[in-house]
């Protein structure tokens, strides 16, 4: 039964609203939302989903919402679906950023995602527990999941590497028994998508290169290379990202990078948002408010296109991947797989909420947290959110607008 828009427009609205905490929380939002409640993808579709878009450059949670808009309503589905993630998140680090060029600070805002943040630790726990009971179903899938988690928290291996080794030993192994395939994908369709996706891509960079705008044309250049190589989401290209935009392009200093990075990771949206709020702050420092909005809008349309691109090119040949026996067998591995890069993902997250200081391990990627930064009242915040979500069942809107109350009680009694 195909959805209708209004349908579409308020569950997608819904997941884009509330997308707090990173892909981790985000992927079980969808999760709970698209799987559990609604019904609209099957365990099966969900899982495949998600690891082809864990395959792709760009933020694997927005591509896995414009592919479940895509696959319920065709390539508008997709669209309204990956806009509606991205859209309110875009808003709100608009918003932010105008106020910290503005007044350099947000405390209070700070206070609230803290509270927003503790509860998304909870979020994510029962996203695992959810994913690993449908995903980790033997040994070896138990294995990859373990070796992934390890090889990406304690040995700091690049992700693409974890993924591609996980879908080799998955090939490798004794295939599954093929499925029915599925009718032929139209390939001209796909190839139009490309070129229409490709184009909007390149278009506003030709503009701003036959105009001579240098500096919105580097801002173009640079953040539609950071769109080809974000392999694994944010978090795989941010040490890279630092280096350029503080170092090599000097656009923003180190602690302006700090706090982009603190603000969008406690918006909505994806974590990749942040390139909007350096893109505003390096226009803003160039030639004030116009520029800055200017280089906010132009990075996120040469960030967020590109998604659309893959999404549309590599959609409509995932069943057929997964009819094929040894293709399937590597995509399931690649999932299993998945579930450990969730799992370090959720604990890189709980870990810098709950402490102030979070160093390295000698000789090794392992986070060590200093002890004695532990924020107590983040630990509270976290205890709370356990309570209110898996001792009384509240509901996560609920549960999230509470805790960010919370958080500003403790800014405004200065405990915070």
């Amino acid at each position: 039964m195909e959805q209708s828009w209004s349908q579409m427009t308020r569950v997608f609205g819904r997941i884009g609203l509330l997308s707090f905490g990173g892909p981790a929380a985000q992927i079980a939002l969808m999760h709970d939302s698209l799987v559990t409640r609604k019904k609209w993808l099957t365990e099966d579709q969900y899982l495949r989903a998600l690891s082809l878009c864990m395959l792709l450059p760009g933020p694997e949670a927005m591509q896995l919402a414009t592919y479940a808009g895509w696959r319920l309503r065709g390539m508008s589905g997709g669209v309204l679906a990956g806009l509606l993630f991205v859209v309110p998140g875009a808003a709100v680090i608009l918003v932010l950023a105008l106020a910290y060029i503005r007044f350099g600070d947000v405390p209070l805002v700070q206070a609230a995602f803290l509270g927003i943040k503790a509860a998304v630790i909870i979020v994510v726990l029962q996203a695992l527990l959810r994913l690993g009971q449908k995903a980790l179903t033997g040994p070896t899938a138990w294995i990859l999941a373990g070796s992934a988690f390890i090889s990406l928290f304690a040995l700091g291996i690049p992700f693409p590497l974890v993924v591609v080794v996980a879908g080799l030993v998955g090939a490798l192994r004794k295939p599954a028994l093929a499925r029915a395939r599925p009718s032929t994908p139209v390939h001209t369709q796909t190839l139009r998508n490309v070129a229409i996706f490709g184009a909007l891509w390149a278009a506003p960079l030709i503009v701003l290169w036959l105009t001579a705008r240098t500096f919105l044309l580097e801002i173009g250049l640079f953040f539609s290379k950071l769109a080809i190589v974000t392999f694994g989401g944010a978090y795989a290209v941010l040490a890279y990202m630092t280096q350029q935009v503080v170092q090599d392009h000097g656009w923003i200093t180190t602690g302006q990078m700090i706090d982009a990075l603190g603000l969008a990771e406690t918006t909505p949206g994806p974590l990749i948002l942040v390139t909007e709020f350096v893109a505003l702050l390096a226009g803003y420092a160039q030639s004030g408010l116009g520029m800055a909005v200017a280089a906010g809008v132009l990075t996120l349309w040469v960030t967020f296109v590109p998604c659309f691109l893959w999404i549309f090119a590599a959609g409509p040949y995932l069943d057929h991947i997964a009819a094929r026996p040894r293709l399937s067998a590597a995509l399931q591995a690649v999932t299993a797989a998945v579930v450990g890069v969730i799992l370090n993902l959720s604990v890189w997250f709980a870990l810098h909420v709950l402490f102030a200081d979070v160093g390295k391990a000698s000789m090794s990627a392992l986070p060590v947290p200093d002890v004695a930064t532990l924020n107590i009242w983040a630990a509270g915040l976290t205890a709370i959110a356990a309570l209110l979500m898996l001792g009384l069942r509240v509901g996560l809107l609920v549960t999230l607008t509470g805790m960010a109350a919370m958080g500003c009680a403790l800014s405004l009694l200065g405990l915070v």
